[in-house]
């Protein structure tokens, strides 16, 4: 249903039974999948490519100009998979041509009141940003994180997969996969061992998770010596193997 105080752009493409109440806009370029529920006073902007069954609530900005100054005006985009939750006041900006021309969101991930979200970044699935949470531009968020209220990530920044920020922290460098992290600069807090526990990993891959946390962190080794260290358990286990390539990859250097 589409109340008649709403405006929808004659060339944007809505899917069936999705809901768009009073004084939203919808722009040009703009796809909305099937089921969506849009509430009043959203704008969504394109192009963009929203999902199937997503809900976006009130005062909403999805699919905005980028507020990077190098951006004039190129066509990029927003692509949203499905079943997302957009609280109050969220911002989420399409991307720059200095990257991929694109801001990726995946599926099923809970984004709460005025939390930000910049130009090229990636997110992945099952993500929860807490309240006020602000990642900048070209940051990678990976499945399973969470982002404390207030968190704050720098551009460019990568969070490896079922990583923990706690509130207010300042993320300036990589998050290895598994950790938690806070403070101001965030450094590692332990492993998300009950994450971990609550996904349903074998106890076997939590030991050996455990096993390389303490490698890299608590044997005083060097990040190099570390992997060197770890290459023969990435062999035995998927988890740590995905550890292993998240840091041997990452160009900011890890949380230390």
């Amino acid at each position: 249903m589409i109340d008649k105080l709403a405006f929808v752009h004659p060339e944007a493409k809505i899917g069936n039974n999705v809901t768009i109440g009073p004084w939203t806009y919808i722009g040009a370029g703009v796809e909305i999948g099937d089921d969506t529920w849009i509430s009043s006073h959203v704008v969504v902007k394109g192009p963009s490519v929203i999902g199937k069954g997503n809900k976006i609530f009130q005062f909403a900005s999805v699919g905005e100009d980028c507020q990077d100054k190098k951006y004039a005006g190129e066509p990029t985009r927003l692509v949203m998979g499905d079943n997302n939750i957009i609280r109050e006041s969220v911002t989420i900006h399409r991307g720059t041509v200095q990257d991929n021309s694109e801001t990726r969101i995946g599926s099923n991930n809970l984004f709460m009141a005025y939390v930000h979200i910049a130009h090229d970044c990636v997110v992945g699935n099952n993500v929860i940003m807490a309240n006020n949470a602000s990642i900048a531009g070209h940051v990678h968020v990976g499945d399973w994180v969470i982002l404390g209220g207030m968190t704050g990530v720098h551009q460019f920044v990568h969070i490896g997969a079922h990583a923990f920020a706690a509130g207010s922290s300042l993320i300036l460098q990589d998050v290895p996969p598994f950790v938690m992290a806070s403070g101001q600069p965030a450094i590692p807090r332990g492993l998300n061992a009950e994450g971990l526990k609550r996904r349903g990993f074998s106890k076997e891959s939590q030991l050996a998770v455990r096993r390389a946390y303490k490698t890299l962190y608590r044997q005083g080794l060097t990040v190099a010596e570390a992997l060197d260290v770890l290459q023969g358990e990435a062999e035995k286990d998927e988890h740590v193997k995905s550890l292993v390539d998240f840091v041997s990859s990452s160009s900011r250097g890890i949380i230390r």
